[in-house]
């Protein structure tokens, strides 16, 4: 769960900071996500006659983001897809529809606002895969990745296709554990034995659980869970589907509600699980060899020069089997950015802006699946005021935030005379706006003003 969000304009530059804090037992875990306004790289082309952009048109209607035929051989699935955003446009909600989580989606585009990207940006969908180094038999889990890759049993001793879906794991002091499982029960609608120690940590946040959660829209494991032979951890869905991408959890691992159903209905109880740690992949495909890196989950100087060491060991070897010549200054860029984009890394290989430029564009589908919706105004409801500012955009980023939470909190922006407001509500009476007001106060540290009903 995110406990706060903290938006701060650095004066006299276009930076925007957005920090994250988790809030976990050992304190408060600080994520900053600094994203830039101006110069940003949006790939759009102007006809320099009239100062318009011109984007060249789609291609694709659609694109499969989950489900690859496989062979033995296969390592690597999908492709890289783009996209032009436009107004109201958020990260999150193009990146839950074609089946991303928060980081792959924001490391991808690293130069957009998250939260208010620029209608007409090139948006860039990562919707191409390195299978993890693992077994190829039920489910794997790579947590630098956030992603889990199933594989259904075909029948045959090898697998024929792969199935994956983004994944949020434990935060920092409630790490998801590594090594083999299997599944032990699965469970539709579940209720949620608090354990004791999370009963003390929303206690001390002042947040208090009850000690079980019944089945419904308030419980954190939501509609379906898969109960693993490791003791207290289970792969389930969740009430707070924007977590998903993120380290949010307390050790469990967490789908979107449209992907934990299906995967539910495919697994049976003894469906083995492996949880890896791989944030270096490297894969030979189309007589190329690519890397994908994520960025460690453990980023201390002794572990990075650790994985680097070994990652360096397997090109090479790779590279003396293939008769291929390395760029390793493109090896050394691609561990710098940790994009999440599998990238050729031989010499005469393309870069990836070359490649990104050239990669197909889908359609823009209208409206994103699962965008959050507010219920409409009206005198005769309670409303807050959560601040006032000067630029719309910095209203619309903190509006988009609260109403991306877990459950989202109804927002919206009004222009007034002294700026842009983001009003939260309706609410139904005043007991609920208070506990509006005391949970944002406790989430994000920000007081907001009740506004009584006109009637």
């Amino acid at each position: 769960m995110i406990a706060n969000i903290k938006l701060a304009l650095s004066a006299g530059t276009n930076q925007i900071s957005t920090e994250l804090h988790c809030r976990t037992s050992k304190g408060v875990l600080l994520l900053s996500l600094s994203i830039l306004l101006s110069g940003c790289q949006n790939f759009v082309r102007f006809d320099s006659s009239h100062g318009a952009a011109v984007q060249p048109p789609p291609v694709l209607d659609s694109v499969e983001s989950h489900r690859f035929p496989i062979r033995s051989s296969t390592e690597l699935v999908g492709r890289p897809i783009t996209m032009y955003s436009q107004s109201g446009d958020t990260l999150p909600d193009i990146g839950r529809h074609f089946g991303l989580g928060f980081t792959d989606i924001a490391a991808a585009n690293p130069d957009l606002d998250a939260w208010v990207p620029k209608p007409g940006s090139r948006i860039t969908l990562p919707l191409q895969f390195i299978l993890p180094e693992s077994p190829r038999k039920g489910i794997v889990i790579n947590l630098p990745n956030m992603r889990l890759f199933y594989y259904p049993e075909s029948g045959t001793k090898e697998a024929s296709e792969i199935i994956t879906y983004p994944v949020g794991i434990g935060r920092e002091g409630w790490s998801t554990p590594t090594g083999q499982a299997f599944i032990i029960e699965k469970r539709a609608n579940p209720s949620w034995t608090v354990p004791d120690s999370i009963l003390r940590e929303h206690a001390a946040d002042g947040d208090p659980l009850p000690k079980v959660v019944k089945a419904g829209p308030d419980n954190p494991l939501g509609q379906y869970a898969l109960r693993l032979s490791l003791a207290n951890y289970l792969i389930h869905g969740t009430n707070k589907p924007y977590g998903i991408g993120m380290r949010v959890s307390h050790g469990c691992v967490q789908l979107y509600p449209e992907h934990i159903e299906p995967l539910f209905n495919e697994v049976s109880a003894g469906t083995p699980v492996r949880i890896v740690n791989q944030p270096y992949l490297i894969a030979w495909h189309e007589n190329r060899l690519y890397l994908q890196a994520h960025k460690p989950l453990d980023s201390t100087p002794k572990n990075l020069a650790r994985l680097k060491r070994n990652l360096f060991k397997k090109i090479s070897t790779v590279a003396r089997k293939t008769a291929i010549a390395v760029d390793f200054n493109k090896v050394e860029q691609i561990l710098k950015q940790g994009n999440g984009i599998p990238t050729p890394i031989s010499e005469s290989s393309q870069r990836l802006d070359q490649i990104l430029a050239n990669a197909d564009i889908i359609r823009h589908p209208g409206r994103f699946y699962g965008t959050p919706e507010h219920p409409p105004l009206d005198e005769g409801s309670w409303t807050a005021i959560a601040g006032t500012f000067r630029h719309r955009s910095e209203a619309d980023r903190l509006a988009r935030i609260f109403l991306h939470q877990g459950p989202p909190i109804p927002s919206r922006v009004h222009a007034a005379t002294d700026g842009y407001r983001v009003i939260l509500g309706p609410f139904n009476s005043r007991k609920e706006a208070d506990k509006t007001r005391k949970r944002v106060f406790r989430e994000f540290e920000i007081k907001i003003a009740l506004v009584k009903p006109v009637i």
